[in-house]
């Protein structure tokens, strides 16, 4: 039998090949069966390894987003969400807004707008100049080199802080010069000096103040934002007022239940994803068998005990009386937050909604109008007590950090494991490559040497001897 391509490789570096097989079998199948059966502790190591690793990835994602929660519920107790200040309103803000500094009395203004206050306008016919020239505005020089158009005059004026207008170029080249303050200003204004402009019969306009009345009383201001008129109250005159006046309504100072309104609504959006992400991770069975790796982090915390418990005790803090404050004003529900009741069943669509919070402004508003002292010192126990239910399992060095670090420590564990394994696998593969090439060797030889006798032997009984 032929026994070319047969090779036995002397380095362990050097892969050890196996050809032209002298006894007939598949030596590279028989090894490949031997060392499937070798690595079957290997492949369980590395599938624990993997559902580990989507373990401690999915634990430390939750435990990132209940320490935001734990943050935002901090919040409440910031000292600036209950300072005090003045809530003005306007029944039409697009025509008189209004905002209020301090001090601003109590109750009802109507405003009503006759005129808006504007700036004074020249228009001039313009003059490219032939030479360098000098333009004069309202004292103000400006230099016009050979050949300057409109347009560069126009840039010029307008990037000059000091400049006392606007200038606006026209489609047919007319440039219109504005005060850059409104108001009165009579028949002397904008007064201009230069050969490069030639002002435009009967297009001029004077400044004028804004024309107003405050509860029947008139007044005047040379700009539309007017300080004066409600003492503590500025006004922003943005229209006239044709359908009759507007109604500024100025509250007593207390807290601003608009912004504590905006401090509950980012809570509950961040408490729900939270919730709905705990609740997803703890209704998500595993598969029955693994297709694939990235299968292993599927339903890795289906039923958690401890995050169950954390999400059973959240929703207890929602809506338990806090033991020492007023019956009306203890829990968080009295101000307009609810939450679902836990069940403790699993699986449907509407169990992931389950404990979800909601809002009705209307009742915090109220809550906030009517007692504000109450709504304060009842938000920040509760949140203190919300703080300190989350922070037990997700703050740092808490329940989940544990797992997580116990996760990692037995991830490095088994990877070291896994390739100590590996490399013992490699040197017995190696070995038994060896053992089956060595084996085939002799099995050449002795064949080659059975054939040599064999011919010996015919070659004898041929010459009859």
């Amino acid at each position: 039998m032929s026994t070319s391509g047969l090779s036995v490789g002397s380095s362990t570096s050097s892969p050890i090949t196996i050809t032209g097989l002298a006894s007939g079998l598949e030596t590279t199948k028989i090894i490949a069966a031997l060392m499937g059966a070798e690595r079957e502790p290997v492949t369980r190591l590395t599938d624990e390894e993997a559902k580990l690793a989507a373990e401690q990835t999915q634990l430390s994602s939750i435990q990132s987003s209940l320490q935001q929660l734990a943050f935002s519920a901090s919040e409440f107790s910031l000292p600036s969400l209950f300072e005090s200040a003045q809530s003005v309103t306007s029944s039409e803000p697009q025509r008189v807004s209004a905002s209020s500094s301090s001090g601003a009395g109590v109750g009802g203004y109507e405003v009503t707008v006759t005129r808006l206050a504007n700036s004074s306008q020249r228009s001039f016919t313009f003059t490219s100049p032939v030479g360098e020239q000098t333009l004069t505005i309202e004292g103000q020089e400006f230099k016009l080199k050979a050949g300057e158009s409109a347009k560069e005059l126009a840039s010029s004026i307008n990037t000059n802080s000091k400049a006392p207008v606007y200038a606006a170029v026209l489609e047919n080249g007319t440039l219109v010069l504005s005060s850059r303050a409104t108001g009165n200003t009579g028949p002397e204004f904008i007064k201009v000096s230069g050969a490069a402009l030639t002002e435009v019969a009967g297009a001029a306009k004077e400044g004028r103040n804004a024309e107003f009345e405050v509860d029947g009383v008139a007044g005047t201001s040379s700009s539309n934002t007017v300080t004066s008129a409600i003492p503590g109250v500025t006004l922003t005159l943005g229209g006239l007022t044709p359908n009759g006046p507007v109604t500024i309504d100025v509250e007593p100072p207390g807290p601003n239940a608009s912004v504590v309104e905006a401090q509950v609504q980012s809570f509950v959006k961040l408490y729900n994803s939270t919730v709905e992400t705990i609740q997803t991770q703890l209704q998500t069975k595993p598969p029955t068998k693994y297709e694939s790796t990235s299968e292993y982090g599927t339903g890795i915390l289906f039923g958690d005990v401890e995050l169950t418990g954390l999400l059973d005790n959240m929703r207890v803090t929602m809506y338990e009386p806090i033991a020492g404050l007023p019956t009306e004003m203890s829990s968080p529900f009295d101000i307009g937050i609810s939450t679902g009741s836990a069940s403790g069943s699993g699986g449907s669509s509407g169990a992931s909604l389950e404990g979800l919070l909601t809002l009705e402004p209307a009742k915090l508003a109220e809550a906030v109008k009517a007692n504000p002292a109450g709504v304060e010192k009842m938000l920040q126990q509760w949140s203190q007590s919300l703080q300190t239910q989350v922070n037990t399992v997700g703050a740092p060095g808490g329940a989940l950090e544990v797992r997580v670090n116990g996760d990692g420590t037995e991830v490095t564990g088994l990877a070291s494991q896994i390739s100590s394994m590996n490399e013992m696998l490699a040197q017995r593969e190696k070995s038994l490559q060896r053992t089956y090439a060595e084996l085939e060797s002799v099995i050449s030889r002795n064949t080659t040497q059975s054939d040599w006798l064999t011919s010996q032997e015919e070659s004898l009984n041929k010459s009859g001897i």
